[in-house]
């Protein structure tokens, strides 16, 4: 068993509003030293294969094809065996 962890975020390219506002949020706490607050989600998941690369295969499978919007958006995958 595995555990998979897809980072899903904005490409660089694409302006982020949420990011912008968070950011200025955190100005207002006066943490002035913060700068290029991007927001993305993250979504876990178990996968019961016999191999690695059958996991991580899985997982960008599932991310390139409905976790992410190609258009817009890069994800990054990381996989670590469970027990």
């Amino acid at each position: 068993m595995y555990h998979a962890k897809v980072v899903v975020t904005l490409r660089r390219s694409i302006l982020d509003p949420q990011g912008k506002a968070v950011e200025h949020g955190i100005h207002t706490l006066g943490h002035e030293a913060v700068e290029n607050v991007r927001i993305g989600k993250m979504v876990e998941m178990h996968i019961d294969v016999a191999s690695r690369d059958e996991a991580e295969r899985i997982a960008k499978d599932a991310a390139g094809k409905l976790l992410a919007n190609p258009v817009m958006e890069d994800f990054h995958v990381t996989v670590e065996k469970v027990g």
